[in-house]
């Protein structure tokens, strides 16, 4: 049998997020509930309730291709295929752009899917690192250096998945000039884009900036509805297509139910209303993070997250994160994730964007374990 790769972090999620008191490990807001996302509309519940669940189009109701659309300036309808989650569209992506033996650049730390995908397919997998002591800022000198004209693909999180980080305009230009240097495509998750906590307009997109580039996003992080399961690519027609003969032999389409509920949350009527909600639980959930981080002393540190609900913690406690999560797991019924989940050691990340007295009886059982280990300051 084959060597694979499997998705820690995903794993160890699934097996105990639902057993947990405490789940500081989801990386979107606080989920929404159907009552809340639907509300009284009569007519709207009528339209659901008479809903056939039939197959829907693979690639997407078309209502809802048009308001992912809007999110993209510059882009139509035709420029989106409609996914189940980001995950299948970073998966076919991938699968899409590169053979077995192809080398692809991927930015760390980053949720390791694309990374594990890549290595799954038997790619030759490089990395070019954010570096935390500039606040996260990608080290492109490092990008150019490592990419080569073997390189098909340069795979970055904007805004990044465990830092929070937000590329700048001049960071996003050069990566695309670096990818257009080598003739590379640019696989860009841009998931949390609408989960912004320091500025109210959506981080800057890469579609449109290069006629290789694929973005993808979805409605589970910064729309806080995961259960849903709806996510979207958008790229060039012909690597649309390919990217959709994959979709047909992985998921077909994603659920009709979740097309309509996906057309109706991201409406202009509506979208507004979520990115509200969800702005709010990372706006009042990182004071208390921080505030928290404060009281731990000189053993942690936080460098703050530009959007997401997720901060990347260091810590010095002179135990391996994986370690350290089991045991706030095993001890306090908390999840976390440790760094190592994102090729990062010395990191935990944890959830804020949940409603303020359970994110507090949260992090105070944190710091019970913390308390109890030997303490020895961050360099």
């Amino acid at each position: 049998m084959p060597t694979f790769q499997p998705f820690e972090q995903e794993r160890v999620m699934s097996k105990f997020e639902f057993e947990v008191d405490y789940n500081l490990s989801e990386s979107g807001s606080h989920p929404i509930s159907l009552r809340e996302l639907v509300g009284d509309d009569p007519e709207l519940l009528e339209t659901l309730l008479d809903t056939r669940l039939d197959y829907t189009h693979a690639n997407g109701l078309r209502s809802l291709r048009e308001n992912v659309s809007r999110l993209y300036p510059g882009s139509s309808a035709d420029d989106v295929l409609i996914t189940v989650g980001t995950v299948e569209a970073n998966y076919n992506a991938i699968h899409s752009v590169c053979e077995p033996g192809d080398e692809i650049v991927v930015m760390m730390p980053n949720y390791l899917q694309a990374w594990g995908s890549a290595v799954n397919l038997g790619l030759d997998v490089k990395t070019f690192p954010l570096v935390e002591e500039r606040g996260w800022a990608p080290d492109l000198d490092a990008l150019r250096e490592t990419v080569s004209p073997r390189t098909k693909m340069i795979a970055v999180c904007n805004p990044n998945n465990p830092t929070g980080r937000i590329l700048t305009e001049e960071e996003m230009e050069t990566i695309v000039e670096i990818a257009d240097g080598v003739g590379a495509w640019l696989l860009a998750d841009e998931v949390y884009r609408g989960a912004e906590r320091v500025r109210d307009d959506y981080a800057p997109t890469f579609f449109g900036r290069y006629d290789k580039v694929l973005a993808t996003g979805s409605l589970s992080k910064a729309y806080g509805l995961p259960g849903l399961r709806l996510g979207w690519v958008l790229g060039p027609q012909a690597m649309l297509d390919e990217i959709w003969a994959r979709h047909e032999y992985t998921t077909i389409s994603a659920s009709m139910i979740s097309n309509k509920l996906a057309a109706f949350a991201l409406s202009p009527e509506v979208r507004p209303r979520i990115i509200e909600r969800t702005r709010g639980f990372v706006r009042r959930g990182f004071p208390v993070l921080q505030q928290w981080v404060a009281e731990q002393g000189d053993t942690l540190r936080l460098t703050e997250p530009d959007a997401a609900a997720v901060a990347f913690c260091k810590y010095h406690h002179g135990i391996g994160s994986v370690e350290l999560c089991e045991r706030i797991r095993e001890e306090q019924s908390v999840l976390l994730v440790p760094g190592a989940h994102f090729n990062a050691e010395g990191f935990v990340r944890i959830s804020y964007g949940l409603p303020e007295e359970y994110l507090r009886a949260g992090l105070d059982r944190v710091a019970t374990v913390l308390r109890s280990l030997e303490p020895a300051a961050v360099g």
